[in-house]
């Protein structure tokens, strides 16, 4: 099965310049998610989709293949990116003849993936025949329990329960989608017009492996759990 990994880093950022070549524990931001994509036995190929010269440049260097640049209207903030999805299958079966059976997704904001996860992640999209699959990881907050809407300034839970709960722990469990991988047939990607149209089956990852990265802060904690990390193998 021709299965193709891809990495959506264009050039424009609003909350960190330049975020997918930001320093993280001495190399680009973009470098990990390289890394391990090209660890994963199930990606025939690592493709970096960006507009951006230097970035692709970095790309290469660390592994990934640029075979072509995002034209500029794919790479805007409100750029849809089952758009570019959409693109990367319709550009590479230009180029090479050959349509990808499955597009998966590793964004470059998630560089605490395991190989693992994206392995899962496919597996599960397989094994279940499902248009897609997406990785989760249990949420902080619950629509059942503790989150609320505002209406004329009063407050009602997002979502009413059959019963009353009283502790989150007895809530329906809910989880936060991540950026750590998501896989979906080609053929499912060009025909749909969003995610959400088709069979959606989920696997769950750890939070310490779903850290996204959005902003400086969020840096700031990666080095942190970076550090600790190190501390923690050193002293081994």
């Amino acid at each position: 099965m021709y299965i193709v990994g891809q990495i959506c880093a264009r050039g424009g950022s609003k909350g960190v310049p330049r975020k997918n070549l930001h320093p993280l524990g001495g190399k680009p931001l973009i470098a990990w998610t390289i890394e391990t994509a090209r660890q994963c036995p199930s990606l025939s190929r690592v493709v970096v989709s960006t507009e951006d010269a230097e970035i692709a440049a970095v790309a290469r260097e660390y592994g990934a293949e640029v075979p072509y640049l995002r034209p500029a209207e794919l790479a805007q903030d409100d750029s849809p990116e089952w758009a570019v999805w959409q693109h990367t299958i319709r550009t590479l079966e230009s180029l090479d003849g050959r349509r990808p059976d499955v597009l998966v997704n590793v964004p470059p904001t998630s560089p605490f993936r395991a190989v693992d996860d994206v392995e899962a992640c496919v597996a599960a999209l397989l094994e279940k025949d499902a248009d897609a699959c997406i990785t989760v990881t249990p949420a902080h907050r619950n629509p059942y329990f503790n989150m609320v809407t505002l209406t004329d300034g009063w407050a009602r839970l997002v979502v009413q329960p059959a019963s009353a709960v009283f502790r989150r722990q007895d809530a329906p469990a809910v989880f936060d989608m991540t950026t750590v991988a998501y896989a979906a047939r080609s053929e499912f990607v060009l025909r749909a017009q969003r995610f959400w149209e088709g069979r959606v089956c989920a696997v769950v990852v750890p939070a310490e492996r779903a850290l996204d990265i959005d902003t400086e802060l969020d840096f700031q904690f990666a080095e942190f759990l970076l550090h600790r990390t190190q501390i923690h193998a050193d002293s081994r």
